[in-house]
């Protein structure tokens, strides 16, 4: 107990918390906005693969870090056109399509990786993201930009969906597609565009990992953060702010475990402290998800004028 305690009270596992759960973050309200709109986004984790990649790449390239963040979302946004085509445009599986965007994002990136370092054997490294050491806040001094603006997002994104038109507008097309075409919404803009904008939200999720919290881009990087990101959304029952606190969520539990691995008094396999936030979120998941009320809509593709 008393190690508990000193993990908890220690400003650096809390440091850890906010820095682990800041992909999370991004990648959840990626999924929340493609879900709200009323489709499913099994890309995230190769959106992500691709993210950190592209964005990497152009910061090695020689472009400023806050370019390689806007390559990585234009990345992500590319993927999700492409995921938006098959699943809006001509109204196949999102399932399928979902997972085939997923292999060929990583596919891609790791092909591109080989082809730009051929006889590299140490991934290259580059110069990320410094702390905000001007905020007085000090696990939030601690953290980079990116951090700060996934925090930003979320009370600006749950703006945007309950206290504006165009927020109406896409929970409408997620809830009652048809019922939004009567009002003049043309379901499948917003959906493509809900698309288009959560993927690029991926993408800077996988970019947080090369920029911020490293420095370079090495394979299995992201090891299932998209997934992590799916179950949160049904955690949160498709709501930004419960997002943030799913996240935060399984980050604590992860580094709690990691604490737990360190400290010399481990007492049990190093192996049940990597399931334990896996198996605290999935009982937090269970709990949450029977009461959870998810968009209509949600993977029925639509069709213009079909009732």
């Amino acid at each position: 107990m008393n190690e508990l305690l000193d993990i908890l009270g220690n400003a650096a596992f809390w440091v850890a918390v906010l820095r682990i759960a800041t992909p999370l973050v991004l990648g959840t309200l990626g999924v929340l906005l493609c879900e709200r709109a009323g489709v499913l986004n099994l890309g995230i984790e190769g959106i992500m693969v691709a993210g950190a990649f592209a964005g990497w790449l152009a910061v090695y390239a020689g472009a400023p870090l806050w370019c390689g963040v806007a390559v990585a979302a234009l990345t992500g946004a590319l993927f999700g056109l492409l995921h938006a085509l098959l699943t809006v445009g001509l109204a196949l599986s999102q399932h399928v399509s979902g997972l085939g965007i997923t292999l060929l994002a990583t596919a891609l990136s790791y092909y591109g990786y080989r082809v730009s370092f051929p006889k590299v054997n140490t991934p290259p490294t580059i110069t990320p993201f410094a702390p905000m050491d001007w905020l007085p806040i000090p696990v939030l001094s601690a953290q980079t930009g990116l951090t700060l603006l996934a925090i930003v997002l979320v009370p600006l994104l749950a703006y945007v969906l309950y206290r504006t038109p165009l927020g109406l507008a896409l929970r409408m097309v997620g809830e009652n597609p048809q019922a939004a075409e009567g009002q003049g919404v043309s379901v499948a803009a917003v959906r493509t565009g809900a698309i288009v904008a959560g993927s690029a939200l991926m993408g800077v999720a996988g970019a947080f990992l090369t920029l911020s919290a490293f420095n370079a881009f090495f394979f299995n990087m992201v090891n299932g953060r998209g997934w992590i990101c799916v179950a949160l959304v049904v955690f949160a029952s498709w709501r930004p702010g419960k997002a943030l606190l799913g996240a935060l969520l399984f980050a604590f539990f992860d580094a709690l475990q990691l604490r737990l691995q360190q400290s010399g008094n481990a007492v049990l396999p190093y192996q049940l402290y990597l399931m334990l936030p896996y198996l605290l979120s999935i009982l937090a998941l269970v709990l949450v998800a029977r009461k959870a009320s998810y968009p209509q809509a949600l993977m029925k593709p639509y069709r213009k004028g079909e009732r």
